[in-house]
């Protein structure tokens, strides 16, 4: 049976679709709105394409890795929690594999098998879906929903509205920042919003002549200056034909913008390439190197312990001469050789700009949201989920996790009567 209940969700993505779907399985119904032609464009493109859709780590673990307001998801965390979103999935025939540090993918690789699921449950549920239509405002009548107006003027009238509209990164794929106006309008204030999970510019055309290489096992140490340590990292980096990208730089670069908002500094990158191996350890292994290759002059000595392309920039940094053979280096040569590959050193001097951050930081303020419900303090009968609100995790399928509890949310609680 349907409940008298019409529930407006705007935005076809993670968190607007599970939204959508859990609300008409409450038995009301729901009319889902998505400006693209097609829904779950931003899923499509999740983890290059393979959808990192969430992590096992358990529920505290998951909100220390939300730097934004990782506290506020606890509720929808409960409500909904990777356990059910994976189990979610499998019921809909959708098999998972776990990868290193915990992240969850589909078997099949494909982001295209996630969205199919999330169309099938709403197709299950009769959810009503309206493409390739914009909302432009919301309906009100004092402090109360009554629907929403959409860009060609036609009104759709509802008991609660759902803002699932994502936040301000890849455009391309609808996410445009429309909900924070739709917020604002009604009251809510909104965190200023900035990239988080962005690659990061850097100073040194040597740096950007790297361009393509990538690094594993290696630790970055983010720090101001004057040496004052921002955040660290392990595990893979990528360099970029403007700087530096992958998941240890994303990972740091929320720390990195937060200081650029308020000081307009360059910030250091310091790249440990042995980290497993302290300095001792490592003139041990340079010294065997260079009993190996006696006779090759250093630029051709160091292959066992560099990728190719980074010999050159160690040995230029390093300050030795390119062309001295490998058992006319000194003790002091070693020592630069070893500091240099202990901290390999880059200026970064900004983000790339925040329409290729993978994630937006920033959004409407939680505190104007009830975490328990994701019904807005202010405006009884709206509703948000997702990263249109001021919450943004680490990699690691965090954000995704994070989308679909704050919908399941959403959806549980706008579709109940009171």
């Amino acid at each position: 049976m349907k409940s008298k209940l019409k529930v407006v969700v705007v935005g076809g993505g993670a968190g607007g679709m599970m939204a959508a779907g859990k609300a008409a399985q409450n038995g009301a119904s729901v009319l889902l709105i998505e400006k693209n032609k097609r829904l779950g464009k931003k899923i499509l493109i999740s983890g290059k394409g393979r959808c990192n859709l969430t992590n096992t780590a358990n529920i505290e673990e998951i909100i220390n890795n939300f730097p934004g307001n990782g506290k506020f998801l606890y509720s929808a965390l409960t409500n909904f929690s990777n356990l059910d979103l994976m189990a979610f999935f499998k019921e809909r025939g959708v098999e998972l594999k776990i990868e290193r540090g915990g992240r969850v993918f589909p078997n099949s690789d494909s982001s295209g098998e996630i969205v199919k699921a999330l169309e099938n449950y709403l197709a299950e549920q009769r959810v009503q879906i309206l493409r390739g239509v914009s909302v432009v405002d919301i309906k009100t009548n004092g402090e109360k929903v009554e629907g929403v107006i959409l860009a060609d003027s036609r009104e759709i009238l509802g008991d609660r509205v759902i803002i699932a509209t994502g936040g301000a990164s890849f455009p391309g794929t609808g996410s445009t920042g429309d909900g924070y106006n739709l917020a604002q309008r009604l009251g809510h204030s909104i965190v200023p919003i900035r990239p988080s999970l962005i690659p990061l510019e850097v100073k040194e055309e040597w740096a950007k002549d790297l361009q393509g290489l990538s690094l594993k096992n290696v630790t970055v140490i983010l720090q101001t200056t004057t040496g004052k340590k921002l955040a660290q990292a392990f595990g893979e980096m990528l360099f970029t034909h403007f700087g530096v990208s992958g998941p240890i730089i994303l990972t740091i670069s929320r720390k990195a913008v937060d200081y650029w908002q308020k000081n307009y500094l360059p910030l250091i990158l310091k790249i440990d390439l042995k980290p497993a191996l302290n300095k001792e350890k490592l003139d041990q292994r340079l010294q065997r190197d260079i009993v190996k290759f006696s006779n090759k002059q250093i630029k051709n000595g160091l292959g066992d312990l560099l990728p190719q392309r980074l010999i050159m920039p160690v040995i230029n940094l390093a300050g030795i001469n390119v062309d001295k053979v490998m058992h006319q280096i000194t003790k002091e040569e070693r020592r630069k050789i070893i500091d240099v590959l202990k901290g390999l050193q880059v200026t970064l001097i900004g983000s790339r700009p925040l329409n290729e951050a993978i994630v937006t930081a920033g959004g409407v303020n939680v505190k104007e949201v009830n975490p328990q419900t994701m019904e807005s303090k202010l405006i009884k009968g709206l509703y948000f989920a997702g990263e249109v609100l001021d919450i943004d995790g680490l990699t690691g399928g965090y954000n995704l996790q994070a989308a679909f509890s704050t919908g399941y949310t959403a959806g549980n609680f706008a579709s109940m009567l009171n």
